[in-house]
């Protein structure tokens, strides 16, 4: 997602803070404990951005940059945590 691009998202949907606390982990063998951050965590707010419903793909906007994590399970769990109609 360009910087263009993720600033009209953000204006479009009215959204200027959003905090999601996730712990992302690629294994369990990474997985921190809940509600406990992982040591060079993200310190301000993240949003989560799903733009296919499809894959896997997950965006999580923090601060001034842009994480892309490729997490199936985690994809799911916020589609069924969004709920739809």
């Amino acid at each position: 997602m360009s910087e263009t691009s993720r600033r009209k998202f953000l204006a479009a949907s009215g959204v200027g803070v959003a905090a999601v606390p996730f712990a992302l982990a690629s294994g369990t063998a990474n997985a921190a404990a809940p509600g406990r951050p992982k040591p060079g965590s993200a310190r301000e707010p993240v949003l989560a951005v799903v733009t296919d419903h499809t894959s896997s793909e997950l965006r999580l906007l923090v601060g001034e940059r842009e994480v892309v994590v490729h997490d199936r399970d985690l994809v799911t769990r916020i589609l069924n945590a969004a709920g739809g109609r």
